[in-house]
């Protein structure tokens, strides 16, 4: 293995012995320490600037993320540059309108494509695919949003990969039909039954089919 694709896959074994979707889990944890080194060291990069004031700051969601990491001083000079930019737009009466995109949400999907990738081409030499397929078929897998996207951007998946994610589909949602039906008038006892993951189903529905972009314990 090259050293990157030790990176990968040191990663995802690390992601995929945890709960959740590991891509989900290395993106968020990747996105974290980017605002922290972004904030400690980009600053003053004039070129770091210029991207995030061409974005109009950061999305929502990662401006919020912003107070977490107590750099006051980085947080005010970044946003002065984007109030900057909105009070001649107001005084111009102009809408404001982004020409790029959120600088955090472009690297998430840089992340997103590295992994991706290095999912897609895995393996063939001294049993790399193999090790990678006992890593990851252990996990949870991906959830659909990033699974979606695989499909979508790389034709050349291992087939491995795709009949562990048809299983895990599929058996979500016989698991979930089970919970409905249960969950009628009058089948109490059944609905007993089920083991405490089942009768939960419908947490883990919702996170397969949103991910989770926030911080993960």
């Amino acid at each position: 293995m090259a050293i990157d694709r030790h990176i990968n896959f040191f990663e995802l074994q690390k992601a995929s012995a945890l709960p959740g979707c590991p891509l989900c889990r290395i993106i968020s944890d990747r996105a974290e320490r980017y605002i922290d080194n972004l904030l400690f060291e980009h600053v003053s990069d004039r070129g770091f600037r210029k991207a995030h004031r061409d974005a109009g700051g950061f999305c929502a969601f990662h401006s919020r993320r912003l107070t977490s990491f107590r750099d006051g001083l980085a947080v005010a000079i970044l946003g002065r540059d984007i109030l900057e930019d909105r009070i001649e737009h107001f005084r111009k009466r102009k809408p404001w309108r982004p020409s790029k995109p959120c600088p955090i949400c472009a690297e998430k999907d840089r992340i997103e494509h590295e992994y991706l990738g290095f999912l897609s081409g895995c393996g063939g030499k001294d049993g790399d695919e193999e090790e990678l397929k006992n890593v990851f078929t252990a996990s949870d897998g991906l959830c659909a949003p990033h699974y979606g996207d695989f499909l979508a951007s790389f034709k050349k998946i291992p087939s491995w990969l795709v009949e562990f994610h048809e299983k895990k589909f599929t058996g979500l949602k016989k698991r979930t039909d089970q919970f409905i039906e249960f969950s009628a008038y009058g089948r109490q006892d059944e609905f007993a039954k089920l083991s405490e993951k089942d009768q939960l189903v419908w947490k883990e529905l919702a996170s397969v089919l949103r991910g989770n972009d926030g911080p993960q314990d």
